[in-house]
């Protein structure tokens, strides 16, 4: 059997989705087998605030909490190609959008109500799921942000199989968009 090469990727690969959607799971093994960086763009934030989330949230609000995101996703996607995985709300600010278009690739990382209850279950870090009955917070925020999400350049479902299989539909979404775009530019 003849192995493929290995996939170039030419710009940093931008994960975006809902909190539980696998983001940082799938982004980290997919770095390892692509052997980018994967860097989360909420760690990013604490490290430049020095402050957690939860707590720019608490003292400063949403607002100003996206302010802070829109200019270290900015800086991020001016770094050498690697993995990034974002906060949930990222992609839904029309300016990160626009800036991830033009920067890196995004990839949508899309699962159902019932997997993303039952993985958000784990912690108790999200502010947003604080407020209420997670399964409600969640059902709505589904219909808010999928239909923005739905922008992103690609679409794979991170479903409840193991990690390994939702890198496997990455890695295969990557492989044709990469193949597709080529093919265009030649």
């Amino acid at each position: 059997m003849v192995s493929s090469p290995p996939l170039t990727i030419p710009r940093t690969i931008v994960l975006v989705g809902l909190m539980g959607a696998g983001k940082t799971s799938v982004g980290k093994r997919l770095a390892a087998r692509l052997g980018l960086e994967f860097r989360d763009a909420d760690h990013e934030i604490e490290a430049a605030a020095g402050l957690t989330v939860s707590e720019i949230f608490e003292k400063f609000g949403e607002e100003e909490f996206r302010k802070g995101e829109r200019r270290v996703i900015a800086r991020l996607l001016d770094e050498p190609v690697h993995v990034l995985a974002t906060g949930g709300g990222a992609f839904m600010d029309a300016e990160t959008r626009a800036t991830i278009r033009q920067n890196g690739l995004s990839l949508w990382l899309k699962a159902d109500l019932d997997t993303l209850v039952e993985r958000t279950s784990r912690r108790n870090t999200r502010p947003l799921l604080r407020g209420g009955n997670p399964r409600e917070i969640l059902e709505k925020l589904i219909s808010v942000r999928y239909p923005i999400y739905g922008q992103a350049d690609l679409v794979v479902e991170s479903s409840p199989a193991s990690l390994d299989t939702t890198v496997d539909k990455v890695l295969s979404a990557l492989s044709g968009q990469l193949a597709a775009e080529t093919h265009m530019a030649g």
